[in-house]
């Protein structure tokens, strides 16, 4: 390995640690009380490496965000690219999703954090640009729609409403796993997930 292939590996391990301080300190702490100096403390760097990396703290949460939604995106992109049909394409993103959830448990948490709180803990500047990597995804399940009423397969008015709908049903029937020894006691949480993602399928399916 070169000096220049190393030193950016190194770059790269720095940040990793500065992101994975951030986030166990996000859970037991809260963001109001995280600070740099504390995320410094946690990953055993200096305040002054934190900086070199990240202007504030709100700029390290952000990364994390990014960092989760760019890896689903991707997730979902091949799961476009390998199956053809609009309707399978909708049950891959779905899928997708519930694997990101139980895969990438991390990541997950940190993007739900942020999307249950009522509080905006951004600047506009980085609120939008965390957004638009939350709209990447959202134009996936739009495009798949628009191509299935193209098709023929679908018939939907508001292709951009129920991609929303589609989007925010799955992000909900997610969070019902916690419910599995009370409410869905006798109930399979992956079954009841594949059996509503049908439903919605099946709502804008031409008859």
């Amino acid at each position: 390995m070169g000096t220049q292939e190393r030193k950016a590996l190194e770059k790269q391990l720095r940040r990793s640690q500065i992101l994975d301080a951030a986030r166990l300190l996000l859970f037991s702490s809260g963001i109001d009380s995280v600070s740099i100096s504390g995320i410094a403390g946690k990953a055993e760097l200096g305040v002054g490496t934190i900086y070199f990396y990240f202007k504030n703290k709100e700029e390290i949460f952000a990364a994390l965000q990014e960092e989760g939604l760019d890896l689903l995106y991707s997730k979902i992109c091949k799961i476009i690219q390998n199956e053809t049909a609009p309707e399978k394409q909708l049950a891959g993103i779905a899928n997708a999703y519930y694997q990101f959830s139980e895969e990438n448990k991390n990541y997950f948490d940190i993007i739900n954090y942020f999307l249950s709180s009522p509080t905006v803990f951004f600047e506009q500047e980085l609120k939008q640009q965390i957004d638009m990597s939350g709209h990447k995804i959202l134009k996936i399940i739009q495009d798949t729609i628009l191509s299935g009423i193209h098709q023929g397969i679908f018939e939907e008015d508001a292709p951009g409403r129920f991609s929303m709908m589609f989007w925010g049903t799955l992000h909900g029937l997610l969070h019902f796993k916690k419910l599995e020894n009370t409410v869905l006691e006798n109930e399979n949480h992956l079954d009841l997930y594949e059996y509503s993602v049908n439903k919605l399928i099946e709502a804008i399916q031409c008859r």
